[in-house]
């Protein structure tokens, strides 16, 4: 997920790379990232990395967020701005976490993979935060794609909706994929196919405003292939086991 974040944000030129420091615990990865992401700053050592930075962005397991942060915690310039990415872990946790750090604003950032091309749905949620550092919080992550500024707790079902809901729209797209060959054609014509139908869904929806089920009563004609394909999905369960789906990776 830091990969991405940093590949968003110098497509969309919102940090020059110098301005960007990664760190990792390998060199091996380190050297993974300097061959995709030319003109960053790579470090092993995590107090050197954040300690003149402006804005430190915890991209790590949610179980392993205390331990970075007892780590760099006396190395934080005054005034810095925390922002972490892992799932689960909340403000206040947060806020405990850097207890004796000279820093009060915290954020939680939850982007999806789509960020890498600058297409991610961000929520985006903060505990003493200036308006500037608000402001600034929703600049970096607009770089990203859409952003949601929302209260805390709505986080978990940002997550399940967007952040785990892109998987899920994944497997929404190998099974048409699937599906298309079974139905004759060849598998990277029926990837082709899927994908703009889905893109052509989505530009519909957008431009027109409409709910969903309004789009979709304009092509299921009486007697018609498209309703029968719709009630043979949704007898196979199709709306429920979504819904089902979003609930669980709450």
């Amino acid at each position: 997920m830091g990969g991405a974040i940093v590949r968003g944000l110098l497509a969309k030129r919102v940090c020059p790379a110098a301005e960007i420091t990664c760190t990792a615990r390998s060199e091996a990865t380190l050297n993974a990232l300097a061959a995709e992401l030319p003109g960053i700053s790579l470090s092993l050592d995590n107090r050197a990395a954040v300690a003149e930075a402006d804005w430190v962005l915890l991209c790590v397991k949610p179980w392993l967020v205390e331990s970075v942060a007892a780590e760099i915690c006396g190395s934080l310039r005054e005034g810095a701005v925390v922002a972490c990415v892992a799932a689960g872990v909340s403000l206040e946790q947060l806020e405990n976490f850097f207890a004796s750090a000279n820093t009060r604003a915290f954020f939680r950032i939850m982007p999806n993979t789509a960020a890498a091309c600058g297409e991610s749905m961000t929520f985006l949620c903060a505990k003493n935060a200036s308006d500037e550092q608000l402001a600034t919080a929703q600049t970096l992550c607009g770089a990203l794609g859409k952003t949601l500024l929302i209260d805390e707790k709505q986080m978990a079902a940002g997550t399940a909706l967007a952040s785990c809901g892109i998987a899920f729209a994944m497997r929404y797209i190998r099974a048409a994929c699937e599906g298309g060959v079974e139905l004759g054609f060849y598998p990277g014509v029926s990837r082709e196919i899927v994908l703009q139908t889905l893109r052509g869904a989505v530009e519909l929806l957008e431009q027109s405003g409409e709910h969903p089920e309004a789009a979709i009563d304009r092509v299921t004609t009486p007697g018609g292939v498209t309703i029968r394909g719709l009630n043979a999905m949704e007898a196979a369960g199709f709306t429920p086991a979504v819904i089902a789906g979003l609930k669980a990776a709450r």
